[in-house]
């Protein structure tokens, strides 16, 4: 390695034996899965948030085997509220290729790695450097923080050119011993001191050879992503509720927004409810409650939900489709995967009276 990457790492290393993590939960016997749950949990979610949804995960799936023999369900449910739920989708559906296809056992090649479903390079490179010691660099977000500072990269890092030099950057700096301490000091650094604001320059092991730091223009760096204003989509929650409580949930379509999570019928915004319950289930309803708007953003749009509370006879069974709708009660809940406005609903439902019409 030349003196800069070498003094880079060494710095980084020794920093993180007196600042740097090392009681987080993965940390604990990190074999490729317990560091693959975690890596993808911890995907575009603060470690703050990712402790406690991961605790339960690993109670209730602590090997690949268990998470491929469980059910969507189960996993959604103890997914629900962590976001970007494509993520426990394939994490589902590469437990089960790893269970059929490598003996139950993740491959510790980052090629293969980078064939699972949700497994891309940065991933495969941080499960196998974390568990194993091997020589892969990576580049998360907080890895892409610290090398742009550090060497003054100009340009937002999801475009191509700009990557492809933060990759070289990221390998340079990358030792070929103590690799596993170095992958997560440079996450950790990223994360607790060279923080997107309100970086803390005055204990960063980097600071003497750091660009932004020289030159006064921490907060520039990295480049931020093009805005584009966020379009708003409208949508009508019917929350169909019988007299003993249940409420009707629908499975979503496997892709998608909130893809095989269960949420609430939904209809047009300034449908006619009336009608709708004549047509959709054959019966009128007994009362609406037109409820406060709820604003829910994603990455590429806002949705404005109008939620309906709609008090309702018992449905004909013809009415139900077993595989894609159930009843669903509060005081007795199942397992499921429930979209994050569903489950805020659902745990006021109790408190709100229904307007008679």
């Amino acid at each position: 390695m030349k003196p800069l990457e070498a003094a880079f790492s060494a710095r980084l290393l020794a920093w993180w034996q007196d600042a740097g993590r090392r009681a987080l939960p993965w940390q604990h016997n990190p074999t490729p899965y317990r560091v693959w749950v975690s890596e993808i949990m911890l995907q575009q979610t603060q470690v703050k948030t990712v402790i406690g949804y991961y605790e339960r995960f690993m109670s209730q799936f602590p090997t690949v085997g268990s998470l491929a023999s469980g059910s969507m369900d189960e996993v959604l449910h103890l997914w629900s509220g962590l976001g970007y739920y494509s993520r426990a989708r394939n994490l589902h559906r590469a437990a089960r290729i790893v269970t059929e296809q490598h003996s139950g056992e993740l491959p510790l090649d980052v090629e293969a790695l980078q064939q699972l479903p949700g497994i891309g390079r940065s991933t495969a490179g941080a499960i196998l450097a974390l568990a194993c010691d091997q020589r892969h660099p990576i580049l998360d977000g907080n890895v892409k923080r610290v090398l742009c500072r550090f060497h003054g990269v100009q340009g937002w890092p999801g475009r191509t050119p700009v990557a492809r030099k933060l990759w070289a950057l990221a390998d340079n700096h990358t030792p070929y011993v103590q690799v596993a301490n170095y992958t997560q000091a440079i996450m950790d650094l990223g994360a607790t001191t060279c923080t997107r604001t309100g970086p803390d320059c005055g204990v960063c092991p980097l600071r003497g050879d750091c660009y932004a730091h020289a030159h006064a223009c921490v907060a520039d760096f990295p480049t931020p992503r093009p805005r584009n204003a966020l379009p708003t989509r409208e949508t009508v929650f019917v929350i169909l509720r019988q007299s003993d409580g249940s409420v009707l949930l629908e499975r979503r379509p496997p892709t998608g927004v909130w893809g095989g999570l269960w949420s609430f019928p939904e209809c047009a915004p300034r449908s006619d409810l009336t009608e709708w319950c004549l047509r959709t289930i054959g019966a009128p309803p007994r009362a609406i409650t037109r409820l406060p708007r709820v604003r829910h953003t994603f990455t590429h749009f806002r949705l404005d939900i109008s939620p309906a509370l709609v008090e309702i006879s018992k449905v004909p069974s013809a009415v139900m489709e077993p595989a894609r709708t159930l009843w669903y009660n509060r005081a007795s809940p199942q397992a499921l995967g429930l979209a994050a406005p569903v489950d805020k609903l659902l745990s006021h439902l109790h408190t709100l009276k229904p307007r008679t019409l």
